[in-house]
């Protein structure tokens, strides 16, 4: 019979081969997501700097390649927290719109009979915008958490509401007019970075802390990996699908206000091909579409990879359907990719997990080795 000391010994033997495959693993998912960005996107800069260096390396056009950026890519964070839990959130961009739409329309309001006191104002418009982006984000968390819709269907689903409640509300119309002090950070820069590419490193940095360092994060991740395992481990599913999709309806607005920044205008159709975008760059950045892990740095680099992308087509003058296409082929050769390195892994797997297994027990101290 066991005595305590080989129960002790087994249980040292099982936490160190755990954490030995856990690393093993997280080493391969950081490989997956960022590093084929890193190779993709100096191939891409460099391509377009070799083939129109005049017009591609004009600090102009790096600018505007940066100021193009953060809208995409909070959307991108955002659609890949969703992704992470198994889901999905097709209502992004129409939160964002919602939300340009709403505090356009507010300020425009208050501007209209005193200036100064919109602009006073101001910090309470905007988080008025995001409250906007938290209700939608607490609709779709309601429909998917506790009515029990699919992800997909309750996001299509809100999308054309929201989508519809902007169209009504603007009788389909472009909106002018949002505070100076959002305008302002749009149009400034520091040390030459415009200051909107510094406000996505920041919420990316945010969301990429908040995924890896705390429990929630952990408990989302788990969420996506195995919802079975996860709800035997006491993590309700409720409760982390809720807070994803707060989440994500918080970016999709932050988005929102990228959009007024950059642009002081607001329309319920802003950015309709958006969706399907952020979807190929979540994807492109590591994560799983299927739910369990997503690195954020990866899709960071992703929309960079993109938006250098989209100004080399614009430099050489190719339009926006062949862009298109471009995106669509860089999709398929990285999933191929992907493909055949996990056919590889699958078939070395057993090799690979007894030489763990091997090395942890040859590390450990004679007397905890099992008998």
């Amino acid at each position: 019979m066991p005595t305590e000391t080989d129960r002790g010994g087994l249980a040292r033997f099982n936490a160190e081969a755990d954490r030995s495959t856990r690393s093993m693993l997280g080493r391969i998912r950081v490989e997956r997501g960022i590093g084929r960005m890193v190779v993709l996107l100096a191939l891409a800069f460099a391509c377009f700097a070799i083939l129109k260096p005049a017009i591609f390396l004009n600090p102009l056009n790096l600018q505007n390649l940066m100021v193009a950026s953060p809208e995409i890519g909070i959307l991108a964070v955002a659609m890949a927290f969703a992704m992470m839990t198994g889901g999905i959130d097709l209502s992004l961009v129409s939160i964002a719109n919602l939300t340009a739409v709403t505090v356009s329309t507010v300020y425009t309001a208050v501007a209209s009979g005193d200036p100064a006191q919109a602009e006073a104002w101001a910090p309470l418009i905007l988080l008025l915008g995001l409250g906007v982006g938290l209700l939608g984000g607490a609709i779709n968390g309601f429909l998917i958490s506790t009515v029990g819709i699919a992800p997909i269907l309750a996001t299509l689903a809100t999308m054309q509401i929201y989508n519809g409640i902007a169209i009504v509300w603007t009788g389909g119309k472009t909106l002018y007019g949002a505070p100076e002090a959002l305008a302002a950070v749009g149009k400034s820069t520091i040390a030459g970075i415009p200051a909107l590419f510094l406000v996505f490193l920041a919420v990316a940095l945010l969301v990429g802390v908040l995924l890896a360092r705390t429990p929630f994060g952990r408990r989302t991740m788990l969420q996506g990996a195995n919802a079975v395992a996860a709800r035997y481990s006491g993590i309700s599913s409720g409760s982390v699908l809720t807070g994803t999709y707060l989440l994500t309806g918080l970016l999709g607005a932050c988005a929102g206000l990228v959009f007024l920044a950059r642009n002081p205008t607001a329309s319920a159709d802003y950015g309709s091909s958006y969706v399907l975008l952020v979807i190929v760059i979540a994807v492109l950045g590591g994560t799983n579409p299927m739910g369990g892990y997503a690195t954020v740095t990866g899709v960071v680099l992703a929309t960079l990879v993109l938006q250098v992308v989209q100004s080399g087509f614009t430099a050489l003058r190719l339009s926006a359907y062949e862009y298109a296409i471009a995106q669509g082929v860089i999709l398929i050769a990285v999933m191929v990719f992907d493909q055949v390195r996990l056919r590889r892994r699958r078939r070395s797997s057993p090799a690979t997990q007894t030489s763990i297994l091997a090395t942890v027990a040859a590390e450990a101290p004679a007397q905890d080795a099992p008998r």
